[in-house]
């Protein structure tokens, strides 16, 4: 074949790759055959102590509390500036856990596609729906251009009242390690650093500035710090970011324990730590294991000062340690930026295909929707005859679908279906705003169901949804529990009246579904006389069809619940959260030894309490078999066991390991899952292998993980407390340390 290339083209050719040879050889960091770290070392080493501090401490990039927009700065959640003479590229960071956020409104028209809560993608047990999403929202920043997101929440839900606990993604450490690490896979994937937070014991919003979270290092080890090495093992994060809170008596952001000697030093990790906007407090933090100072103009505010500028260059110039320590701070986030790609692959501002966005957020809340109750199979709805008479009431169904707010608000492109301020003081009385996104259940049900008679009533009267429920076939009642950063609930009833609501509509119609579009677990009184309850979570764009497709049919419901839903606040380790009704910044101490490691459904094994709805509880409108329980004692330990639907329809399930007992002790914990589809009357075979932690304990003296020699009992079963099958397995004794989670 003829070569048809021009001479001028061969000659353009020649001349960039000759310019790309002398650039590598007078910046040979910019040479993408060596590693992350010999590239940040050799970058590192060609700032000055000036240069060096810039790389250190970035501003708040909103144009809030009476702060400007940083020259160069897209106007976001923060910036560091780049340095062009040596090609680092600048830092666009933005808000995010569950989409490209815009919270305080900065680009209006410039929103993003937002994705299910967190805990609906947890809901799906699928790690590939983690994924996606991640790599959907990450794909959407670097069009946006943007290169760092602030996602990758995975604080345990110690309380089922923590306002935050939608972003996060359950109470287990090995699910939700799993699930954050493959959203953050994701978003890197698309050459965007994400952050994982906050670290750690950032687990109640009540008086989260001051708030002193007190547990030993063993439990600690075993639960919230085990889903943070879980998730930085699996997805890599570029940064890891503290929190507002205080640990065993220092700030997060301050706490050399944390930071420096477990994160950094026992685990390995090789990235970089960052503060949250505001919470560092001294130039200390530097020294104690923060590598970048953040929002500094909220610093400067509340403290008087920036800590790693003026401060901590002063402190370099005269101490070596501090100027050792400041090379460190800087080498670490420019080999973050190199790992992900960042200088290779700046964000292009590019058109956005929020279609497919749209579709990819739409299967994640297909696939997190729990079916908690179906009497006579009142679902899926049949649709059959033109005269079925469906009545729809309440949760601004007509609308759309409730989201989350706080930093991690997603504002679709559109705007939003409806927004509802809520009033109220404090910090974030500007983001207090009830957010639907434009993804109408009522209108999604119309085009599902074209010959059915669907109507709607708002809800506000329950008298009269009561009196118009008995003339209809069915019922379906939307009821919403708004949460948001910054706030905890007080309780677990659903607010203004849906109780109320529900029990008239109930009362009057026993054909009742009830569809929770929930930042959590809810109390649920009226819950015999309903006919099914379907938790729907915070569904994200599409997640009005995603319900419609649920209730009709057309997917078969497959979430489980990766949180308990407790039959009364009574149950839970602090039934009055600490703090509550104080300052945000009240130094108040929070003793989680109370639990320790036993979160969720551990705490209600130990105390042999029956919750409302147990961890893992999920129905389908098939039914599932287990046989076959087969463990192997390799190391790691491998089960194996047969799955059979032997329902009448395709569908997904989710098998479910569980130790139940260690040697000299009952001890229930998450051993593994897989979720499969099969057709009806279809069989398959599925294997795990066993994390050797979740069957050791924490030797902190040895600081090393012991599996102590004696009997285990291992279980398989649909949920926490409904296991079918057991077993029994002798170990060997085994100690080990911990595995380094960077690569």
């Amino acid at each position: 074949m003829k070569n048809n290339i021009s001479p001028y083209i061969i000659a353009v050719l020649a001349s960039a790759m000759t310019s790309t040879h002398v650039l590598a050889a007078s910046q040979p960091w910019l040479d993408s055959t060596q590693s992350p770290d010999q590239r940040a070392m050799l970058l590192q080493q060609d700032l000055t102590l000036e240069e060096q501090i810039r790389r250190v401490h970035g501003e708040m990039a909103m144009p809030i509390l009476g702060f400007t927009v940083p020259e160069g700065a897209i106007g976001s959640a923060g910036f560091v500036p780049a340095d062009p003479a040596r090609g680092i590229p600048a830092l666009q960071i933005t808000d995010a856990s569950l989409g490209v956020a815009n919270p305080a409104n900065v680009r209006p028209g410039d929103g993003g596609t937002p994705l299910p809560s967190g805990l609906s993608s947890a809901a799906s047990w699928n790690p590939a729906v983690a994924y996606d999403g991640g790599r959907m929202i990450g794909q959407e920043a670097w069009s946006k251009g943007f290169n760092v997101m602030l996602a990758g929440g995975v604080n345990l839900a110690r309380d089922p009242r923590n306002g935050r606990n939608f972003e996060y993604f359950g109470e287990d450490p090995l699910l939700a390690g799993t699930m954050a690490g493959e959203s953050i896979r994701g978003i890197q994937s698309q050459h965007v650093l994400s952050t994982i937070k906050h670290f750690a014991m950032n687990d109640q919003e009540t008086a989260r500035m001051g708030m002193n979270a007190v547990i030993d290092e063993r439990p600690l080890t075993e639960s919230d710090l085990l889903a943070f090495q879980f998730a930085i093992e699996r997805g890599q994060p570029g940064a890891v970011m503290c929190g507002y809170n205080r640990v065993n008596g220092s700030h997060a952001c301050d706490n050399a324990e944390l930071l420096q000697r477990i994160l950094k030093n026992r685990w390995g990790y090789r990235g970089f730590v960052m503060s949250d906007w505001g919470s560092v407090h001294s130039v200390e933090a530097a020294m104690h294991g923060v590598d970048i100072e953040m929002g500094t103009q909220l610093d400067k505010w509340l403290f008087g000062d920036v800590f790693f500028e003026q401060p901590l260059l002063a402190k370099a110039e005269r101490e070596q340690a501090y100027r050792t320590r400041l090379e460190d701070m800087s080498r670490r986030v420019l080999r973050s930026m190199f790992d992900v790609g960042l200088f290779e692959h700046p964000p292009v501002k590019t058109p956005i295909d929020y279609v497919a966005s749209k579709a990819v957020a739409q299967r994640a809340a297909e696939e997190g929707m729990v079916l908690l109750r179906n009497e006579k199979q009142i679902l899926p709805l049949k649709g059959t005859g033109t005269n079925q008479r469906i009545l729809v009431v309440g949760g601004n169904a007509d609308k759309g679908v409730l989201s989350g707010a706080g930093s991690s608000q997603v504002v679709e492109p559109e705007g939003p279906g409806l927004a509802i301020h809520s009033g109220g003081e404090g910090q974030f009385a500007s983001l207090r705003e009830m957010v639907w996104h434009r993804s109408s259940p009522l209108k999604a049900l119309k085009a599902e169901l074209p010959d059915a008679v669907i109507t709607f009533n708002d809800g506000r009267n329950p008298g009269e949804a009561a009196a118009l429920a008995k003339n209809a076939d069915v019922v379906i009642v939307f009821a919403t529990q708004w949460m948001m950063e910054s706030y905890d609930t007080f309780d677990l009833e659903l607010p203004s009246g849906q109780n109320d609501l529900i029990d008239a509509v109930a009362s009057a119609n026993v054909k009742t579904v009830v569809v929770l579009e929930t930042g959590g677990p809810v109390s649920m009184p009226w819950l015999k006389k309903t006919g099914a309850v379907v938790q729907a979570w915070y569904p994200g764009a599409g997640g009005g069809e995603a319900i419609a497709r649920t209730l009709t049919g057309k997917v078969n419901p497959s979430g489980r619940l990766p949180i308990t839903f407790p039959a009364d606040i009574k149950q839970l380790p602090r039934p009055v959260i600490p703090g509550f009704g104080g300052p945000e910044n009240a130094k108040i101490d929070v003793d989680y030894n109370v639990e320790g490691a036993d979160v969720g459904y551990k705490w209600f094994a130990r105390k042999a309490i029956k919750p409302l709805f147990p961890f893992g509880f999920g129905l389908s409108y098939t039914k599932f078999k287990y046989d076959g329980l087969n463990i192997e004692k390799t190391s790691p330990l491998t089960v194996s066991f047969k799955v059979t639907n032997t329902g009448p329809l395709t569908g997904q399930d989710v098998p479910q390991l569980y130790l139940t007992h260690m040697p000299g002790r009952a001890q229930q914990r998450l051993l593994g899952w897989n979720k499969i589809e099969l057709r009806a009357g279809e069989s398959r075979s599925v294997t795990l292998q066993v994390d050797s932690r979740l069957l050791a304990d924490f030797d902190v003296r040895a600081q090393r993980w012991s599996v102590a020699p004696g009997d285990y009992a291992v279980a398989l079963g649909h949920s926490a407390t409904d296991l079918v099958a057991r077993q029994q397995v002798d170990l060997s004794r085994q100690d080990f340390a911990d595995p380094v989670v960077s690569h």
